[in-house]
Formats: C-alpha cells, sequence, structure tokens
C-alpha cells in the first residue's frame, strides 16, 4: 500500500476544503511513494506517540491535531514540534492530520459527543455556507446517460451523506447557429438549427468545480459547451457543532453526573442558570468551541458542552445556558476510534492501531 493511495483517499473522504482557513490539514510529513506497512492513530503526534510507532513498526501516523500548525522557520530541536520533524523524517514515518475537516464534516467529531451521550436527532449546530454548486447543461438526449454518468462519477450529484446521483433533467427545443469555421455536432453551418434537447442540472461539492468542468467538456458531444455554475447554501450537510435532544429531560446535576460517566471526566467547569430547571435540548462541540455559544444559545440548547472557556467566557452564558467545560482532550478522545474506523472502512487489510498513549497535557490533582 503506498502512501498516497491512503493520503488521497482522506483527501476526498474527509475533504481538505471544509477545513478553515487557518488550519493545516492533509499530508505532512512523508514520500508519497513511500509503501506503508502499518499505521497508527492518535489526537496529538507527541515524542511518546512518535516513539510507540518507530518501536512498533508502523510507518504512517494519523493524527487529528496537526504537529505542523504554525510556521516552521528551523528545523534545529529547539522544540518538540522541531524534534518530531526531524525524528520522523529520519526513521520514514510519514504523519497525516485530519482537523477542522474531521470537526465540520457530518458524522465528524461533535457527532460522536452526541452519540456518547445518547442524544436523538443530531443536526449540526452551525451549518457552513457556500460548499455545493450547481451546475446546468444542455445535452442532446442521445448523449445524456453518458454525460450524467461521467459527472456521477466524478462527483456530481451528491447531497449530504445519504444520497448520490441526484439530478434533474427537463427537456426543451434549442436553438442555435453555427458560423463559419465551426464543426458542429448538429446542425450545418450557416443554418439557424432548433434540436431537441435535455437540460441537465446536478450538484457538487464546491471545491470539485475545476474536476467537474473538465470532465463535462470531455464527454459533451457539442464543440462549444454551454453551462452554468451557481452556488447554493441550503444543505446543512456541514459545519461546527452538534444539537440534539436527550430521550427524557433531567435535572443539571443528573445530567452531570450522566457526561462524567459517558464522557470518561473527573472535572467539569460548568455554570448554572436560574430558568434552567431540565435538561433536554444539548448542543456540543468537540474541542474549543466558545465561537459556538451564542449558536446554542439561538437554538435554545438547555446546555452546551465543550471546552477551553476562559473565564470571561462563562459570563456569556448571561443566564440563558448552561456551560460545561468537559476538557479539550476528554471532548476529543472518542475521535481517534472515529479516525481508526475511516481508514478502515477503504483499506479493510491494512494494519491499523490505537495509541496507548494519553497524549493529554493537562494532569488533575
Amino acid at each position: 500500500m503506498k502512501l498516497f493511495e491512503i493520503s488521497n483517499y482522506l483527501d476526498t473522504r474527509v475533504p481538505l476544503a471544509f477545513q478553515e482557513e487557518y488550519d493545516n490539514c492533509g499530508l505532512l510529513i512523508g514520500d508519497k511513494d513511500q509503501k506503508i506497512n502499518s499505521v497508527l492513530i492518535s489526537l496529538d503526534c507527541t515524542e511518546e506517540v512518535l516513539d510507540e510507532a518507530i518501536q512498533n513498526k508502523h510507518n504512517l501516523i494519523v493524527v487529528h491535531h496537526p504537529i505542523i500548525f504554525q510556521g516552521v522557520k528551523k528545523i534545529i530541536g529547539a522544540n518538540y514540534v522541531e524534534r518530531i520533524i526531524k525524528k520522523a523524517i529520519k526513521h520514514d514515518v510519514a504523519i497525516y492530520a485530519m482537523h477542522t475537516n474531521l470537526d465540520n464534516i457530518y458524522d465528524g467529531v461533535s457527532f460522536q459527543i452526541a452519540k456518547r451521550i445518547g442524544l436523538k436527532y443530531p443536526q449540526i449546530l452551525k451549518p457552513k455556507t457556500n460548499l455545493l454548486t450547481k451546475l446546468s447543461v444542455y445535452c442532446p438526449q442521445s448523449h445524456i446517460d453518458k454525460v450524467k454518468n461521467a459527472l456521477f462519477n466524478s462527483g456530481a450529484g451528491k447531497v449530504g451523506e445519504f444520497y448520490d446521483r441526484c439530478a434533474f433533467v427537463s427537456n426543451g427545443i434549442g436553438s442555435f447557429r453555427p458560423l463559419d469555421g465551426a464543426s458542429p455536432f448538429l446542425g450545418k453551418s450557416g443554418k439557424e438549427s432548433l434540436i431537441e434537447e435535455d437540460e441537465l442540472e446536478v450538484v457538487f461539492y464546491s471545491y470539485l468545480k475545476p474536476k467537474i468542468i473538465s470532465v463535462l467538456k470531455q464527454v459533451h458531444p457539442y464543440e462549444e459547451v454551454a453551462y452554468t455554475c451557481v452556488e447554493i447554501d441550503n444543505f446543512s450537510f456541514c459545519g461546527s457543532g452538534v444539537i440534539g435532544d436527550l430521550t427524557e429531560a433531567v435535572s443539571l446535576v443528573q445530567f452531570l453526573s450522566y457526561v462524567k460517566k459517558k464522557m470518561n471526566t473527573t472535572v467539569i467547569r460548568y455554570t448554572q442558570t436560574n430558568n434552567k430547571a431540565k435538561i433536554q435540548r444539548v448542543a456540543v462541540c468537540g474541542g474549543a468551541g466558545s465561537f459556538l455559544l451564542q449558536d446554542a444559545i439561538q437554538n435554545e440548547a438547555d446546555v452546551f458542552i465543550s471546552s477551553d472557556f476562559k473565564y470571561h467566557d462563562f459570563f456569556d452564558a448571561n443566564n440563558k445556558i448552561s456551560i460545561l467545560d468537559i476538557g479539550h482532550y476528554e471532548s476529543e478522545y472518542f475521535t481517534q476510534q472515529l479516525i481508526f474506523d475511516i481508514v478502515k472502512e477503504k483499506f479493510s487489510k491494512l494494519a491499523v492501531h490505537l495509541t496507548k498513549v494519553c497524549t493529554n497535557p493537562i494532569l488533575y490533582y
């Protein structure tokens, strides 16, 4: 198994285009032609995790948090990032990261929390917009299936996680007149033609546009292909956080005890509200989620589970919602299993292992 086979799959399975602008996802270290024997999964690539990989002959580490996040100007071993880069290259260990793109996909990081605490009808809390483009193109009926299937095979026609090969076809009459020098598929030069055509409409992830248009021009029979592309934002299949409901309402104290057990955490920093006697509607975000607090309030959540809230952030609850800060590592711990499952769903025979190292840098006394 070559590294590029794995990285190319992960690049599209958890699209790099879904990462935030500040992020650095994808293949960070490694030769794409390198043969991969075994994969190690971890939240972070610490020096201990890298040593574990080297000792057990895992030559690819797939992590949630990118080890190369900010600019690296020197690699002289002055800090843990530089030491890991040097050592990984020396021992031919590749490193791949899926961070905010894994946060943002449907059934991503926050959905793992929702599953652990048993939320019903989980939906994305803050959907991203302008991720889909609609293509409209006219085509003679004799070639409509060929064009449609080629677009489907290139990634068009997929809506959310549960539908693919989606299209709309309508029929009409197209008119055109080939000028001198043209080589028309239908009609004759200098004469206006009326041709029965189908209009094909498909949607696709916007980042696929160059590929989709290239394929369209290759398979379409017309010398000049007339098409339009329009961005659309009415699908909430990608975005930040999750919101859902508990099967039954519980008190805040009951819910705190329940969350501690389900999320394997010993400490929860939290706020109370005067007007929330019961907890049922729950918003969650894996990792640092304070930026979603107002979205949780607007969606009438009784409680918001996340991490990395600063002192003054808790005041922003404004007595409208209870904040539960369960810890960054604790909120994302089960992401390791998610990454494991994503790799194995495609490469079932590839040796994949979960790290035995706890990478949480925070201790509790």
